[in-house]
């Protein structure tokens, strides 16, 4: 197969494997995270991985409308409080400094909503909300969730599903893009 065919095939699947999942979504669920993002005083987010750069995307685009975010880690991210928000994902579901993360936050009680491709997993056991992404693990081999490598399709959806709750928010803002565009970073 030519280098062109093999591109085009993939993206093609690529795109197919994302569409499949944003159908399979719950919607209520979606929901329900834009509702608490509302809620929030401040939000924090945590994963690791490509999870976690899929979540500083998210982080960037919900400083654009002016929410107060912060990523964990980061070494000028404060205590999180009552309050706060914290938004994880973990494909798995078991990722050790996330389900730390969490029961730190939830014993300061803040609210917890996770991302997981797990539904049975320990994040979604100690989190106050999960929205299931119908996607691989990482560590699942099989063809059936995905044909893409480890956990492509959990993070693709993950970006997916924050792109959502960005529109959601901005458009029920009533800003603009000009408007959007003085918390744009200008030190790159």
């Amino acid at each position: 197969m030519e280098s062109q065919e093999m591109t085009k095939q993939y993206l093609d699947l690529i795109l197919k494997e994302n569409q499949r999942s944003a159908h399979e979504l719950n919607t209520v669920d979606v929901d329900i995270l834009i509702q608490d993002v509302k809620k929030a005083k401040r939000i924090f987010f945590m994963g690791t991985g490509r999870s976690g750069l899929a979540l500083r995307m998210a982080a960037m685009r919900l400083m654009h409308i002016g929410l107060e975010v912060f990523i964990v880690g980061d070494t000028l991210t404060p205590a999180i409080l009552e309050g706060d928000l914290l938004l994880v994902a973990s494909g798995s579901g078991t990722t050790s400094s996330v389900i730390n993360a969490v029961e730190k936050a939830i014993s300061q009680k803040a609210k917890v909503t996770g991302l997981t491709a797990s539904p049975e997993s320990q994040l979604a056991q100690l989190a106050h909300h999960i929205l299931f992404i119908p996607a691989a693990t990482k560590t699942d081999f099989g063809m059936s969730a995905s044909e893409q490598y480890a956990g492509s399709l959990f993070e693709q959806s993950v970006l997916l599903v924050f792109e959502t709750v960005f529109m959601v928010l901005w458009k029920e803002s009533g800003l603009t893009k000009e408007d959007l565009w003085p918390k744009h970073a200008n030190l790159e």
